[in-house]
């Protein structure tokens, strides 16, 4: 038997009303990651139940889609950008230094589950290239030899 999942109220009431409009589903994922941190398979299940899109279409977009995670992530979620200007500049160090310093391999949670780090092709912030961010705050010029200052502000 599946795994049932509660979705809040505003969830609910957001797929309610985008259900019926074409290319729904993307929204809906967001909302549904936004709400939960990933898309879960029981997430994913309730998704088509409430709007009547198979399954495999569901899972067809969370997978094909970089931006969605099947997977709890961490507590902190850190995103080092390998765009151009940042690759260029040093971020596959940066990431190589990171996974590093926190003994985590590509796509998995720290052991304490307080660290994720994922792959992202640009923040925007060319101009402080490398960058890094970490929830919401940004790290530009970041270097290995920083990483230890920066990740012991969310421990």
């Amino acid at each position: 038997m599946a795994e049932k999942i509660e979705f809040p109220q505003e969830l609910l009431s957001f797929i309610n009303e985008w259900k019926s409009k074409q290319g729904s589903l993307i929204m809906v994922l967001h909302k549904t990651q936004e709400t939960f941190g990933y898309i879960s398979r029981p997430a994913a299940e309730k998704i088509s139940e409430l709007t009547g899109i198979p399954l495999a279409r569901v899972y067809g977009v969370v997978t094909f889609y970089h931006f969605f995670k099947t997977s709890k992530p961490g507590k902190h979620r850190i995103s080092v950008c390998l765009g151009t200007a940042c690759y260029l500049k040093g971020s596959a160090d940066a990431l190589e230094g990171a996974r590093k310093l926190l003994n985590i391999a590509p796509g998995a949670v720290t052991e304490d589950g307080l660290f994720s780090i994922d792959e992202v092709r640009c923040v925007g912030c060319c101009g402080l290239a490398p960058v890094m961010t970490v929830d919401n705050d940004t790290y530009g010029k970041i270097t290995t030899e920083k990483l230890p200052e920066v990740f012991a502000k969310y421990k």
